[in-house]
This record gives structure tokens, C-alpha cells and sequence, in this order.
């Protein structure tokens, strides 16, 4: 269970990376953390891979007055997008025809929630954007949904300003990411281990291994 566990982080991981280089070559738009990535790589002549991991670990840092902990996905995820995207980027080129863009974007949509759902079902921890929505929701009272709006406006804005790139493919991203992980998630949620009874327990009660994390913002 453990090594299926890790498989699935970390291929999600890598393809999540893959995904995000994929809407950057459509050319169409991004989602909203990448509007503020590609915008602050534009302005510091960084790469978005190392933008995105230095962005990573400053939200991390966010997380301490939320008394929000990390695990260990959510450090993997930090370090592995970026780096994937990168990767990406080198090896998938340009697209100047609007076919091709298309296409392109289409695949890292359901690329992009294809590892979401692996990432999220391995169980190791939310990624460092995610903690942060999640934890405010629950530091404020404020719904899951209204805290990642109200974040996603803010980066997106910020993104625009930076020169990032918003189009369809934003308006697309957020229309199609949320019901497509809800879809692929149970095919990926690695059921959890059952543990023996505790003491005292009724017959038949088992304690479960959480994760720590429960999902319900995608």
C-alpha cells in the first residue's frame, strides 16, 4: 500500500508540472497561481519552475499563524512541480497555430486532473496553495470555497498586473478542474489501512489511519 501510495505522489507530482508547461505552451491563459507564477518569472527572469517553488515555500510560511501543518506531500509537491515544469517546458514546444493550442490545452486539462486526483488520493498532504485555503477556512469560518476565491482573485489579479497570461484557458481551467478531479478522484483515493481495535472499543470498531488531510476543496 505505501509503495502504491508513493508511486502515485510522485507521478502525479511530475505530471501535474508537465500539465502546467502544457498550458503555458497552449498559450491560452492560465490558472490563476500560474497568471502570478508566469507574471513574477517575467519580472525577475527566473524560470516559472523556480518561481513556483520559491512561491511554495513563502505560502508554507503562511501556514504558521494558520497553525496549519505541512506533510510530507506537501513538501514533495514544493519542490517536484516546479521542477517538472521545467522539464516540460524544454521538451514541448510552441504552438503557433490555433489547433494546435487547442489541443494542447485540452490535454493539460485533464492532465492537470488526472494528477490532481493521484496526488490528493496517495494521501500525504494537501500542496502548499491548498493548505493555505483550507487552513484559512478554518482559522475565519469562512467556506473552503469562498477562502480559495478570495485567494484565487487576489493572485490572479496580482498575475495580470505582473503580465501573466489570462485567456479562455483560465476561464476554462476553472470551469472543468473542479468536477473533473471530483470524477477522477474515488479511482485514485487509496483506501486507508484499517488498525486493530483500541482498547475499550465496541466489537467490530476500527480506528482508521488518517491522512491528516481531508479532502474537499477541489
Amino acid at each position: 500500500m505505501m509503495t502504491r501510495r508513493l508511486l502515485q505522489l510522485f507521478t502525479g507530482l511530475a505530471m501535474y508540472g508537465i500539465s502546467l508547461a502544457m498550458f503555458i505552451r497552449a498559450g491560452l491563459g492560465l490558472d490563476p497561481w500560474d497568471v502570478f507564477h508566469q507574471g513574477v518569472a517575467g519580472k525577475t527572469g527566473l524560470t516559472i519552475g523556480a518561481v513556483v517553488v520559491i512561491v511554495s515555500f513563502l505560502v508554507l510560511l503562511l501556514w504558521i499563524p494558520l497553525r496549519q501543518w505541512p506533510g510530507f506531500g506537501t513538501l514533495c509537491n514544493a519542490v517536484l512541480v516546479g521542477v517538472f515544469a521545467d522539464i516540460g517546458l524544454a521538451l514541448i514546444p510552441e504552438f503557433a497555430h490555433l489547433g494546435g493550442q487547442i489541443g494542447m490545452l485540452a490535454g493539460a486539462v485533464l492532465l492537470n486532473g488526472i494528477a490532481s486526483a493521484c496526488y490528493i488520493g496517495a494521501r500525504f498532504g494537501p500542496g502548499a496553495r491548498d493548505g493555505l485555503m483550507t487552513g484559512l477556512a478554518r482559522r475565519t469560518g469562512w467556506s473552503v470555497r469562498t477562502s480559495r476565491t478570495g485567494i484565487e482573485i487576489v493572485v490572479l489579479a496580482a498575475g495580470w498586473l505582473l503580465g501573466g497570461s489570462v485567456g479562455v484557458g483560465t476561464v476554462v481551467y476553472a470551469l472543468a478542474i473542479g468536477p473533473l478531479v471530483q470524477l477522477l478522484l474515488p479511482w485514485f483515493t487509496v483506501p486507508e489501512a484499517a488498525r486493530a481495535p483500541a482498547p475499550g472499543a465496541g466489537a467490530g470498531q476500527a480506528v482508521p489511519a488518517g491522512s491528516g488531510w481531508q479532502v474537499g476543496q477541489k
